[in-house]
């Protein structure tokens, strides 16, 4: 049966894409709503807050200092614990850790590269994306499903502009991922099966990156809002608040001047590197 949650969702405050201040952060969905959740509906939401450990794995492995984000599922001490432990050669249960992080942390020990050139953040976020979408909720598995869809056409939009390997850049292995790598159509012959990629192509046609983005967060929104319609008083509700206090959090945090220094440096470093840097998912 599934949970309601009347009193926490009828005390949620109204939140949109262009608000300049926000009442709940993540950080705070974690520490204030999150303790109220079923065991099952927590599991669901670190989903999502998984996306912080694999950042701080990376920085673990990769040797990186004070880049330790705490809002991730686990601490720096319980990361530091299951890399002492997977170096030892020993299996920890998808319970303890989530499987795709100890696959991952194999590969990388081993210095295996499966995914030929592709940066490890992208062969994690593959690994990510895969585990998150086999999920048994419908609703967050299909977000899943659709921002690795997103992330994966823009990128592969972007990769045939500039004439890049579009195959090399994209992340994953479902349909869609198949059709970016190896169809030549304009629309990767995806235009009758994504309703939204004609809308996606016009975002990718966008000049300003700073609007491209805020374009494809708008198009995440709708997402949200259409596909959650029927979802009342249950755990989807509150996954919708989460999704959305981040892009509000991240639009608060990030003023236009900002966000265009940030993009001229990413384009800087494709020029150099000749490749979609991971920052691009």
């Amino acid at each position: 049966m599934t949970s309601k949650y009347y009193y926490l969702i009828a005390g949620l405050p109204e939140v949109a894409l262009d608000d300049n201040k926000l009442t709940y952060t993540v950080a705070d969905f974690k520490t204030e709503l999150y303790p109220y959740l079923s065991e099952k509906d927590q599991r669901l939401v670190n989903l999502y807050y998984l996306k912080y450990d694999n950042a701080n794995l990376l920085a673990l492995l990769q040797r990186k200092e004070g880049c330790f984000d705490t809002r991730g599922c686990y601490t720096a001490d319980e990361l530091n614990q299951y890399l002492a432990a997977l170096k030892d050669g020993d299996t920890l249960p998808d319970s303890v850790f989530p499987s795709y992080l100890s696959d991952f942390v194999e590969e990388y020990l081993q210095g295996e590269n499966e995914g030929g050139m592709q940066l490890p953040e992208d062969r994690l976020a593959a690994r990510y994306y895969a585990y998150a979408m086999k999920c048994k909720n419908d609703f967050v598995s299909k977000w899943f499903e659709f921002n690795l869809t997103v992330n994966n056409c823009l990128v592969a939009l972007t990769a045939r502009k500039y004439k890049w390997d579009v195959a090399s850049c994209v992340v994953g292995n479902t349909e869609v991922c198949e059709a970016l790598r190896s169809s030549t159509a304009r629309d990767f012959g995806l235009g009758g099966e994504l309703d939204y990629f004609e809308a996606l192509m016009k975002i990718s046609e966008t000049d300003d990156l700073v609007e491209k983005e805020r374009k494809t967060d708008q198009l995440r929104w709708k997402w949200l809002e259409e596909e959650s319609c029927f979802h009342y008083f249950t755990m989807e509700r509150l996954f919708v608040f989460l999704m959305q206090i981040e892009m509000v959090e991240r639009w608060i945090s990030l003023d236009k001047e900002q966000g265009n220094r940030m993009f001229r440096q990413l384009i800087a470093t494709l020029k150099d590197e000749v490749k979609i840097p991971a920052e691009f998912r």
